[in-house]
């Protein structure tokens, strides 16, 4: 053959776009950024099953539990009401065990090796967190566990909001409709766990500030009505930005869900050290 035939011709190679340089570090970074949330949220959802283990399931257990043990809270444990007492304990002992087991749904390891656990841990999960904002509203409103109204809004709004979340979270995964499951599952996560992202929010908030700082002793501040609200309502907004890069897979998707998830991860960490130090660990200390 002839030297300049095509098969001897010297190949030509597309030169790499900043694009194509770029994408395989917003991919780690994005990635990554997912991961450190995940985990971030995983140890504080095990301190925050410690905590409850210490302060409510062993006095229950060992039938040493009273009144005076949860003067922290806004309607605890009340010494002869055996209804109210039920519903409280009914309330905050399962989430021991959803707050040990449930972040383990989010990693793909697990949820793909191990269907069967993956399936169970869900059920358990959604119908402990079902009953939890039942009950849950129920204390708020039928018993006035809540400071005023206007600082309950946002509460009662997570608790509304999670009942048709699970339902459509469960229809999903029924219709084996995967990729709407996975999504749904996600936010419903987030909700279940609103409460407890009050808690690190407010904390980091407190840390940060070195104190109050727009809030007020009945939890109506501006900052606390924001907090109330954003404890569900940003991690949604996150995850909504994170399946859209997922989806779009371009550098400027990947970008913006990179950014979008780091920050959620490094708020969610400094809250979690912020709730365990001011708050967790302290009672964990005292119940020793």
């Amino acid at each position: 053959m002839g030297e300049n035939t095509p098969l001897s011709a010297t190949p030509q190679t597309t030169p790499k776009t900043t694009e194509d340089t770029l994408f395989p570090f917003l991919h780690s970074w994005f990635s990554g950024g997912i991961k450190a949330w995940v985990s971030a949220v995983l140890v504080g959802q095990w301190m925050f099953g410690i905590y409850i283990l210490f302060r409510f399931t062993l006095p229950w257990l060992f039938d040493t539990i009273d009144e005076s043990q949860f003067i922290h809270m806004i309607r605890g444990y009340k010494n002869g009401e055996t209804f109210n007492n039920a519903i409280l304990l009914l309330h905050v002992i399962p989430v021991m065990v959803i707050s040990m087991s449930a972040t383990l749904q989010l990693v793909p390891a697990i949820r793909n090796r191990y269907r069967k656990f993956h399936r169970w841990n869900g059920r358990l999960f959604l119908a402990v967190g079902f009953f939890g904002a039942v009950s849950g509203l129920y204390m708020t409103w039928g018993i006035g566990s809540r400071l005023s109204d206007i600082g309950a809004i946002g509460v009662t709004l997570n608790g509304l909001l999670i009942l048709p979340f699970v339902y459509f979270t469960w229809r999903t995964a029924v219709k084996k409709q995967f990729t709407l499951h996975r999504r749904l599952a996600v936010h419903v996560f987030i909700l279940i766990n609103g409460v407890w992202s009050v808690r690190l929010y407010l904390m980091g908030w407190y840390m940060i500030n070195q104190g109050p700082y727009g809030n007020t002793r009945n939890i109506d501040g501006p900052a606390d009505i924001a907090i109330s609200f954003a404890s569900y309502l940003l991690p949604m907004a996150t995850a909504e930005l994170a399946f859209w890069a997922e989806k779009r897979k371009s550098p400027k998707a990947l970008f913006v869900g990179a950014v979008a998830v780091s920050l959620i991860a490094i708020i969610t960490a400094i809250g979690v050290f912020a709730a365990s130090s001011m708050m967790w660990l302290p009672r964990i200390m005292e119940s020793l």
